[in-house]
């Protein structure tokens, strides 16, 4: 017997959390999230779930045998922003039978209606986050990066049975470190940073605060208005955002561009190690030898994900990004590091796919949300 169940006691998060694992158990690509983290992340600790507006859990059950799940909530920070009456979808994981897809679709539709939205996106990151953003389309090969999705390739035709469309595709692009041919930009960056006044410093980890504002300052004036699915941080999140991060964060990766004039930010990249090739090795368990493994492999790591790069204004076309560029492809190579990706770049930032793609990257996925009226 078929049914639908919300999430509402340690029972059914469980339920919820442990489904994850089991549903990819032999899968050589999916990345196991450290259970006791993941527990709090599906909560709504250190991201903007709950602050962001009303949100539901739901577990399909066949005969008391988990067989789906999802969350459905409504992201009242992007809707106030833009005008919109829009929910979305987010954690969807499910076996390879759409009825049950099917039923748990119909409960997330119902709830959206109940608080007045007129469309449906999916999958989508928890609100503040940058992860869990689409279906994988087209390489389902690949181990993913940190912080990047990975799913079945059946959730696709789910998804478009149902009724969804292609909104917008979100890509990542792989590149080799050490076979870009880099000349032309080491001769543009003196020129650059000399006839433009602006310097590129390392994020300082032991004041980290100061340079989250300086972030959530460049955020504020170089998020472009038309793009629907972001609006202007606030405080609390980029507090929440750096939290996130810090503990992955090597400051020789992550750089804030500055005026030399006034001292003022006018932009910020953020690249981290891909720390998923020392968190598979764990199997979702700090203890009891997990830990010692994170440690033993994180040594190994050799593969980086530049997750955003955002210039003001006013100081784009002025070398800013090459310098960024150039910074965090030097500092990787002195590293060691071999794999860069830059993920996940919208469709419509064809701006940062131009840099990207200068430097020699090719798309390597292609994750794809869904979209549909209500």
């Amino acid at each position: 017997m078929i049914s639908i169940k919300e999430v509402n006691d340690k029972k059914t998060l469980n339920d919820f959390v442990d489904f994850i694992y089991e549903n990819y158990e032999g899968d050589k690509n999916f990345v196991p999230p450290l259970r006791s983290d993941y527990i709090k992340y599906v909560q709504g600790v250190d991201n903007d779930l709950n602050e962001a507006g009303p949100n539901i859990k739901y577990i399909c059950y066949d005969d008391g045998r988990v067989v789906g799940r999802l969350l459905v909530g409504v992201n009242n920070i992007i809707n106030n922003y833009h005008g919109f009456k829009e929910g979305y979808i987010s954690l969807f994981e499910c076996v390879e039978n759409y009825e049950y897809a099917e039923k748990l679709l119909d409960k997330a539709i119902e709830f959206l209606k109940s608080h007045g939205m007129t469309k449906v996106k999916g999958p989508l990151s928890l609100p503040g986050g940058e992860d869990n953003r689409g279906f994988i389309v087209d390489n389902f090969d690949a181990q993913p990066f940190i912080m990047n999705t990975y799913n079945k390739k059946y959730y696709n035709d789910f998804f478009i049975k149902y009724g969804f469309e292609k909104y917008f595709d979100c890509y990542a692009y792989k590149d080799t470190i050490g076979n870009a041919d880099i000349e032309r930009y080491e001769k543009l960056v003196p020129y650059a940073m000399k006839k433009f006044d602006f310097r590129v410093d390392n994020i300082n980890l032991s004041n980290v605060d100061k340079d989250a504002m300086d972030i959530m300052n460049v955020l504020e004036r170089a998020l472009p208005r038309e793009w629907d699915d972001f609006a202007p941080p606030r405080e609390e999140e980029i507090r929440k955002i750096v939290k996130q991060l810090v503990p992955f964060a090597d400051s020789d990766l992550i750089f804030i561009a500055r005026d030399n004039k006034t001292n003022e930010p006018i932009g910020f990249n953020i690249t981290l190690p891909d720390y998923n090739q020392a968190i598979k090795k764990m199997n979702g368990k700090m203890f009891p030898f997990g830990f010692l493994k994170f440690l033993y492999y994180k040594r190994k790591i050799n593969r980086l994900r530049f997750f955003v790069l955002f210039v003001v204004p006013e100081y784009r076309k002025k070398g800013v990004t090459s310098v960024m560029y150039l910074k965090t492809y030097l500092n990787a190579l002195k590293k060691g590091y071999t794999e860069l990706e830059g993920s996940t770049i919208w469709e419509y930032n064809r701006d940062m796919m131009n840099d990207v793609e200068s430097f020699g990257a090719k798309i390597n996925i292609t994750y794809r949300i869904y979209q549909k009226d209500i």
